[in-house]
C-alpha cells in the first residue's frame, strides 16, 4: 500500500473488527493508530477515525462469515485480471470479477462488491482498486500481492506483444485443485 492508499481489516471476534485509520500513511502506522469497530461501524476503541472504506470491508464480512481479514489496494485499469494466464493466480484467486465503478467510501461501493463475494475471494473495483479477503490477514495480503504481481507480469507480457493463456484443460485442473484446498 502506497501512502494513504489501501486498507486492511481483521475480524477480532463476533461483531468486532480492527481496521486501519482514515488519512494516515500506512508506512507510519503504529499499533495504537488502529481502530476497533463493531459490526455497525461504530468506533469501540481507538482515537482515529476508521477508514472511509469501512462499509466495504464490513459488507464483505457480512456476506462471507468465514472471512477473517480483508485487504484493499490499487490494482486496476478498468478490466478484469487475466486469471487464465498464470497458474498461481488461478490457484490462489480463481476468477477475478470487475465490479462497476462506485464512489469511494460510499455504500454503493459495498453494494457493487457484495454481488461478487459468494464464490470469489478477490474483486477488482473499476476506477478504484481491488479488494481481497480470506480466513486470516496473511491470506488476504497474499492474495493482494498475487493480484498486483500478476498485473505487473501481464503488463510486461502485453508490452512485449504476447500473452500465452492456459488451455481450458489446464485451467479446469487448476480450478479443481483450488476448490479442493479452498480456505476462504
Amino acid at each position: 500500500m502506497a501512502g494513504m492508499s489501501g486498507n486492511v481489516s481483521v475480524r477480532l471476534g463476533d461483531d468486532r473488527f480492527l481496521v486501519t485509520p482514515n488519512g494516515i500513511a500506512k508506512s507510519v502506522l503504529r499499533p495504537e493508530d488502529m481502530v476497533e469497530v463493531d459490526g455497525g461501524g461504530r468506533r469501540v476503541r481507538g482515537f482515529q477515525n476508521p477508514t472511509s472504506e469501512l462499509d466495504l470491508h464490513l459488507r464483505i464480512y457480512r456476506e462471507s462469515p468465514a472471512c477473517g481479514a480483508t485487504a484493499t489496494g490499487f490494482g486496476t485499469v478498468g478490466e478484469t485480471s487475466d486469471t487464465d494466464v498464470l497458474p498461481e493466480v488461478v490457484l490462489l484467486l480463481g476468477e477475478v470479477p470487475l465490479a462497476p465503478c462506485a464512489g469511494p467510501g460510499t455504500p454503493a461501493l459495498g453494494d457493487q462488491v457484495a454481488r461478487y463475494v459468494a464464490g470469489h475471494t478477490t474483486v477488482l473495483l473499476a476506477n478504484h482498486g481491488a479488494v481481497c479477503w480470506g480466513p486470516d490477514l496473511a491470506t488476504a495480503r497474499a492474495r493482494m500481492e498475487t493480484l498486483e504481481h500478476a498485473a505487473k507480469i501481464l503488463h510486461s507480457a502485453r508490452t512485449l506483444g504476447r500473452v500465452n493463456r492456459l488451455t481450458r484443460e489446464q485451467r479446469d485442473e487448476l480450478d479443481t485443485r483450488r476448490r479442493a484446498t479452498r480456505n476462504g
